[in-house]
């Protein structure tokens, strides 16, 4: 993270509490009231905490669609995803309901094996949104816990064999499957396998398993090699932090470090998550 990142970091105490749950990925925060408007100096803690610890969460916080919008708007201007509801329009919200899941699973099921689905959101976007916020609408009483990975260290973690044959490749990031029949259509985009971190310059292992990876300018069975050994990095417990999710939860991660993977083993609860996406533009270009 940048020198001022990390100066604003050293100064949170007194402003928010943060303890963190893995040593590189993961802090809950306290001391902040998400359903009023932050002062300058929370906005910039909570940022420079989620530069360090990629993924931040708050407990307790019973917000309505437009406190949840208002919150994610102090970090960038809010992107409305294709498949946001019209009645939610008064805050582009994406409802992630687990009947809505289970369609959108069992449609790329032939691609993605039970336990491999780690992903980035809109990675199939030329410029992908940058951050993320969700909330817990509807929980389970046991299950349904979401795991995300430091991006930065499952990268680290490969060996310098791989590091180099990975190096300038890209990998495809295909959403079409996923808006069949929603009256959309997007392009196949390709984006490096291994990404820089504007803000931090961490290398991040960047691939969407829910999205038909086929990584670029290799044979199919290198492609397919290589694919395995990232998943296998993203598997790693060291590399992760697990969320179990209380009514009021909220979780806000940064999308360009961490990929993520929701735990489904509620049976058929109607589980129900709502997200707002923060759109990738140069707004802390010296955080």
């Amino acid at each position: 993270m940048s020198s001022a990142a990390a100066d604003i970091l050293d100064r949170a105490d007194g402003i928010i509490g943060i303890r963190p749950l893995q040593p590189t990925i993961g802090a809950e925060i306290d001391g902040v009231d998400l359903s009023r408007p932050l002062s300058p100096g929370q906005r910039d803690a909570i940022r420079a905490a989620l530069l360090r610890y990629k993924v931040v969460f708050f407990r307790d916080q019973p917000l309505t669609n437009e406190q949840h919008a208002a919150f994610a708007a102090a970090f960038g201007p809010l992107y409305t995803h294709p498949s946001t509801t019209a009645d939610s329009r008064i805050a582009p919200i994406h409802k992630i309901a687990a009947a809505d899941a289970a369609r959108y699973e069992k449609r790329i099921h032939r691609d993605v094996r039970p336990g491999d689905a780690y992903h980035s959101d809109t990675s199939w976007r030329l410029v992908p949104t940058w951050g993320a916020v969700l909330r817990a609408v509807t929980l389970p009483d046991v299950g349904g816990d979401t795991i995300w990975v430091d991006a930065h260290l499952a990268y680290e973690g490969l060996s310098d064999d791989i590091k180099a044959r990975l190096e300038g490749l890209h990998v495809t990031h295909d959403f079409r499957e996923a808006l069949v029949g929603a009256g959309h259509d997007y392009p196949i985009v390709a984006h490096p396998v291994v990404r820089t971190h504007r803000e931090t310059g961490q290398k991040i292992l960047w691939v969407n398993y829910t999205q038909r990876p086929q990584i670029l300018g290799v044979e199919l069975a290198e492609s397919r090699e290589l694919l395995e050994e990232i998943v296998r990095q993203y598997k790693r417990p060291e590399y992760q932090v697990r969320f179990s999710w209380r009514p009021n939860s909220v979780a806000f991660w940064d999308n360009r470090a961490a990929v993520h993977y929701a735990v489904r083993n509620y049976g058929d609860f109607p589980r129900v998550l709502e997200r707002i996406l923060i759109a990738d533009e140069p707004l802390y270009a010296n955080l």
